[in-house]
């Protein structure tokens, strides 16, 4: 019997998964569709997650379950549907279906940089978005419920809004949504565009339904205000421990016996004005871990902090029992190794520091991390309007000092995107022409490290994945790729970017292409078991 609910909650298939139990295979989706087969979409890259009886998810993305207590705590009757069940979940009484979106346009650094690079063309999360749109349009058409879109990916919509989308969200939830959500269910007048107010602590509610991977949010915002980024220094908190324990126990009860921490910055747990507090850190670590959970994961931490407070990297690593089968590869700010791009775009990344410490901030953070067994993912911004060839040199000098180390560490220059609710928004997009011909050198010698940093870590890589032949697969996906990308990067390098266009007439998820790429990988696989 179908179930009924007043609001409904969902997402596209590129959030809406737990990506076969390893986040990193999420970058998948950010290439473009035609070159990555549905068939390994859906199996293994970005898989449905499961429902209960009543057509829920057994375990969602952590942004709809906050937004799902949110709600609940205003007495709404809401569900979190994934977005293969809509159709069996909507009925008469949905008065209100909310997204959350994070790449709908394919628009993120990740996604941009991958489709400039292999010859254009939409992004898996551009597709998924699509698709799902199609779904809702026809339903709305049915039941004319209203539609709100919100989440990180929501800027995207601010000047390219689709027609069945009636309000776009941005900002926080836990305040304004609420009383969004009622209007729109009363028939009242709301506006196509709405704007969060940001709640204290106590204002959050905690999740009372499992998130996807033990997924748990420690720190809110970040206080360091780079220009680039839409986090404003005002909106940083930390959530309470009781809070956050509350939380660790609802993902137990749903089968999640690890933890991921969702921060901007694990470091800044508990601090005051960008120092470190390190008896706050090693407290939650402690008691996280005390309460029988197999390990704590995190996604971003801050150089600076790192080289500030070696002892609470130690401790960190310690409590959670990290070592080289148990490493964290966190995503990591570099940015750029230039000084006058620093200074004008990110003064207080380096704090403590100053920007003209920055290169030696990376080195000294970089050796703390390895050491305890964290291998940093370093991301860099390129593509600024009065960035030149000199300013990228820097920062190709700088990645040459990480691979001079022989560190344990990727680096990935992205395309620094002028996001919409950044204050560089009015800045042009990077697009390929626009890019100091330098970029090339430094995207050459940066993947060729990449490529053989992964090989060596792919245990590690794909130890979350739980499909043994999909771990099996992606291994072989990596080996057999990497050994014919590394001559298409240098071919990129030589011409400065011109190569990718020969990429732009492939098309593997076209009927030849699908059958030969499922018959190759299928026949590897178990031939290696």
């Amino acid at each position: 019997m179908k179930r009924e609910w007043d609001v409904i909650l969902t997402a596209d298939r590129g959030s809406f998964t737990d990506y076969g139990g390893s986040s990193v295979l999420g970058y998948v989706a950010c290439m473009p569709y035609r070159l990555v087969p549905r068939f390994f979409m859906d199996r293994f890259f970005t898989p449905p997650i499961k429902v209960d009886k009543d057509g829920k998810a057994i375990y969602a993305p952590y942004a709809l379950r906050k937004v799902e207590a949110s709600l609940l705590s205003h007495g709404f009757n809401v569900a979190v549907i994934p977005p293969e069940y809509l159709e069996k979940s909507v009925s008469e009484k949905t008065k209100v279906l909310g997204l959350t979106v994070h790449d709908p346009f394919g628009l993120n650094p990740v996604s941009f940089k991958l489709s400039m690079l292999f010859g254009g063309g939409a992004t898996w999360t551009a597709k998924f978005f699509e698709e799902l749109g199609e779904e809702v349009k026809k339903l709305k058409a049915k039941y004319n419920f209203k539609v709100i879109v919100g989440g990180p990916g929501a800027w995207e919509l601010l000047n390219k809004k689709p027609e069945w989308i009636d309000t776009v969200f941005i900002g926080e939830a836990e305040l304004t949504l609420p009383e969004v959500v009622k209007k729109l269910m009363d028939g009242e007048e709301v506006p196509t565009i709405v704007r969060g107010k940001d709640p204290k602590v106590d204002q959050i509610p905690p999740i009372v339904n499992p998130a996807r991977l033990g997924e748990v949010q420690i720190t809110r915002g970040c206080p360091r205000g780079c220009q680039f980024c839409s986090i404003t220094p005002e909106t940083f908190r930390s959530m309470p421990l009781d809070v956050i324990k509350k939380e660790v126990e609802v993902n137990m009860k749903g089968g999640w016996n690890r933890v991921e921490f969702i921060t901007d910055d694990v470091m800044l747990y508990g601090s005051q004005k960008l120092r470190t507090n390190h008896d706050a850190i090693v407290r939650l670590f402690t008691e996280v871990m005390n309460m029988g959970v197999d390990g704590i994961w995190w996604p971003h931490i801050s150089a600076p902090a790192v080289k500030e407070s070696p002892k609470t990297v130690k401790a960190m690593a310690e409590i959670a029992r990290y070592s080289f089968d148990r490493a964290v590869a966190p995503v990591v700010g570099l940015e750029t190794g230039s000084v006058k791009i620093m200074e004008k775009y990110m003064r207080a990344k380096a704090f403590p520091w100053t920007p003209k410490d920055w290169a030696d901030v990376i080195i000294d953070a970089t050796a703390i991390m390895n050491d305890n067994y964290i291998f940093p993912c370093y991301t860099m911004t390129i593509g600024y309007p009065e960035e030149t060839d000199e300013d990228v040199q820097q920062s190709v000098d700088l990645v040459q000092k990480i691979i001079d180390h022989g560190f344990i560490a990727w680096v990935f220059p992205l395309p620094v995107i002028p996001m919409a609710t950044t204050r560089i928004r009015d800045n042009p997009f990077p697009f390929m022409e626009r890019l100091p011909s330098k970029y090339w050198d430094l995207l050459y010698m940066s993947w060729k490290y990449n490529f053989k940093i992964t090989r060596q870590l792919i245990p590690i890589l794909t130890s979350g994945i739980k499909n043994n032949v999909a771990k099996r697969i992606v291994k072989i996906m990596i080996d057999r790729v990497f050994d014919s990308i590394d001559q298409i990067f240098y071919e990129l390098k030589e011409t400065k970017g011109k190569k990718s266009m020969e990429f732009s007439s492939i098309n593997l998820n076209n009927t030849i292409g699908v059958i030969k790429s499922i018959y190759w990988l299928t026949r590897l696989a178990f031939k290696n078991q």
